[in-house]
């Protein structure tokens, strides 16, 4: 299969990306926006009023591309938990026990789910007298030093006009790479995360766990886009913040619906049980930056509990998006007229003779065409660079979706051509090169030594960790006395801070008169 493509873009030059930057964030959304009239976006930190209150449950970016080291497969990577601040303990991040994190496939263009990936998981604690998430270094996912651990359950469940024909389990009690914490706690820590990669029947590979955030973009268009103050642009927001990724490597024919017809549409959602017992869908996404910038705010929570066979309902925020409006007037670049059916077009419809089904349904989803090899060579701006491997067909970890996004929303596909984005172009980190490609966590750990330490010597944490070790003591990790010594003295620092701040009240009291 030969996909026609134009190829629209060229070098873009600093001036013009600058110039764009600003409209990068919000362009870049507007065009994601535009990518599908319902879009969960595929980039949606925060995106929601209610979801923003949950983070456990709130997707962030979801991502589909054909394996680049064994392409007869096909990498689906779901992101939750925005902003994880990496030392942020002492409960760090674990996915929730009361939710559904599903992945599903449309491998017919009908809107439609006809495969669900469905994870959940469950949390162990070793020790609950004990605040900490673990006792002593961490040398292994089974270490009896990491006290609290999860483990997920993965079925497959095949779908017939959203009634059940068949489930099954494909995996039981897998376990979850943990938080990094930081050196001292987990000082090999790309072996922790080997561990978590296990491969299940058929050539199903899985991963769950922390992960550094691989949406790079400069989120501060939020500040009534950068205040029309283009030097503040070119700064990933999200540069050293974690998320949870769940990753899944499949066979591509047991996802296509044939060999014939090998473009699948892909959408991730998470359900939360309710009081009663019933779960609910609470988030949604596909595109990036969808219900981020283009849906209003009276839709977003209607649209993380919507489906694509009902995208029908957010059609105008596609064909009449804010955002290009937005632009004109502070910056002076021209909105393409409407209705933005060039929008419609692309972006739930699927490029023609690319990645687009026959006889589709137009519903906001990520396409993926997985007859189509992966580039030696990824261009961030994907196909309107003429990399048909790459964004909007399906999402790579490397695409630039701000840039190619805000383009297409300010009219590139209509004549208008343009250079825009946020000056914000890869990834802090690099991405791996095997599954589950998505980089390591920042960790926990991640700032300067203290005053007269040496690193080649150890830190200050780890000269604490041994000077709680009782003398004869052979490890620091399960041996109960450690634990208690570590909680006496924090216990004991807790106190002395509790009672100098009284104090302090109180002498405040009596000097202002209400004691």
């Amino acid at each position: 299969m030969t996909p026609k493509t134009s190829r629209i873009v060229g070098r873009r030059s600093l001036a013009t990306l600058v110039c764009g930057a600003l409209a990068t964030g919000g362009l870049a959304a507007a065009g994601v926006t535009a990518l599908g009239p319902v879009s969960a976006s595929a980039s949606s930190h925060r995106e929601a009023p209610l979801i923003s209150g949950t983070p456990q449950f709130d997707n962030t970016d979801l991502y589909a591309f054909v394996s680049p080291d064994h392409p007869d497969t096909t990498t689906l990577v779901a992101n939750v938990i925005p902003f994880e601040e990496p030392a942020g303990g002492p409960n760090f991040y674990t996915f929730a026990e009361d939710a559904q994190y599903d992945i599903h496939i449309d491998n017919d263009g009908d809107a439609q789910g006809d495969l669900l990936f469905r994870y959940t998981f469950k949390t162990q604690v070793k020790n609950d007298k004990s605040f900490l998430y673990n006792t002593g270094p961490v040398e292994s996912l089974d270490d009896p030093d990491l006290n609290i651990t999860q483990t997920y359950d993965i079925e497959l469940l095949k779908l017939k006009d959203q009634k059940l024909v068949k489930r099954t389990y494909i995996a039981d009690d897998v376990p979850v790479a943990p938080s990094n914490v930081g050196q001292a706690s987990m000082p090999d820590y790309g072996k922790l995360r080997d561990q978590a990669i296990h491969e299940l029947a058929g050539g199903t590979k899985t991963f769950a766990g922390q992960a550094d955030d691989p949406f790079f973009a400069d989120l501060r268009v939020f500040d009534l886009l950068y205040g029309g103050n283009l030097s503040e642009v070119g700064n990933d927001t999200l540069k050293e913040y974690n998320v949870n990724s769940i990753a899944l490597q499949v066979p591509n024919d047991l996802i296509q619906e044939s060999a014939e017809q090998p473009i699948v549409g892909i959408w991730s959602t998470t359900q939360r049980k309710s009081a009663s017992g019933e779960y609910r869908q609470v988030s949604r996404l596909g595109m990036p930056l969808v219900n981020e910038v283009v849906n209003p705010i009276k839709d977003k929570d209607k649209f993380n509990a919507s489906a694509p066979w009902n995208d029908a309902d957010f059609l105008k925020n596609v064909t009449e998006p804010e955002l290009p409006k937005l632009i004109e007037a502070i910056y002076k670049i021209p909105a393409p007229d409407e209705p933005r059916n060039d929008l419609v077009d692309v972006f739930l419809k699927g490029v023609p003779d690319l990645n687009q089904p026959p006889h589709v349904t137009p519903s906001e989803m990520l396409r993926l065409n997985t007859s189509i090899k992966p580039a030696a060579k990824p261009k961030r701006l994907g196909v309107l660079d003429g990399d048909t491997a790459g964004f909007p067909n399906g999402r790579r970890l490397t695409d630039d979706v701000i840039d190619a996004s805000l383009q297409v929303v300010e009219g590139e596909l209509l004549g208008a051509k343009n250079d825009l984005g946020d000056a914000v172009d890869k990834n802090d980190q690099e991405f791996e090169k095997a599954f589950p490609y998505v980089a390591e966590p920042t960790s926990g750990s991640r700032g300067p030594l203290a005053k007269g330490t040496d690193s080649t010597k150890g830190d200050v944490r780890n000269q604490i960790g041994d000077a709680l070790t009782p003398a004869g003591a052979s490890g620091s990790g399960g041996d109960d006395t450690t634990l208690i010594a570590v909680s006496a003295v924090s216990g004991a620092a807790g106190f002395l801070l509790i009672g100098t701040g009284v104090m302090w009240w109180r002498s405040r009291r009596r000097v202002s008169g209400y004691y």
